[in-house]
């Protein structure tokens, strides 16, 4: 039973990583953004990306990347497949934010789940 729980982990661990490092490249993210955004250092954050490392899902880490991912298929919603869009979007100056751009916001973790619920909460207007 505890093997199988471990096997659980590890694939849910995979998962979650592997649909990080996919959000990374789409939108361009590379390690030290990544990292600033889920709390991993530099290096671990290259790792991550390199699919050299897992993200533990005990650890904040889990939870923000999380966020990231659902930031990402929330923009995919609504600029439909174009990841230039998203990239843009995401480095334009946004007058919800004040004037912000939300890369410079979600590298915080009040600001990732402030575009998030801005993402949310823009989608189910339309």
């Amino acid at each position: 039973m505890e093997g199988q729980k471990k096997a659980v982990a590890a694939e849910r661990s995979a998962v979650l990583t592997q649909a990080l490092a996919e959000t990374a490249n789409r939108l361009d993210l590379g390690p030290t953004d990544i990292g600033r955004i889920v709390g991993v250092s530099q290096p671990t954050a290259s790792r991550l990306l390199k699919g050299d490392y897992l993200l533990k899902e005990s650890a904040k880490e889990w939870e923000l990347s999380a966020h990231l991912v659902r930031l990402y298929r929330s923009l995919f919603s609504l600029v439909g497949s174009d990841d230039s869009l998203a990239r843009g979007w995401l480095r334009s100056a946004n007058s919800a934010f004040a004037g912000q751009e939300p890369i410079s916001l979600i590298k915080r973790i009040d600001g990732l789940i402030q575009v998030c619920e801005y993402l949310d909460a823009y989608r189910a207007r339309l």
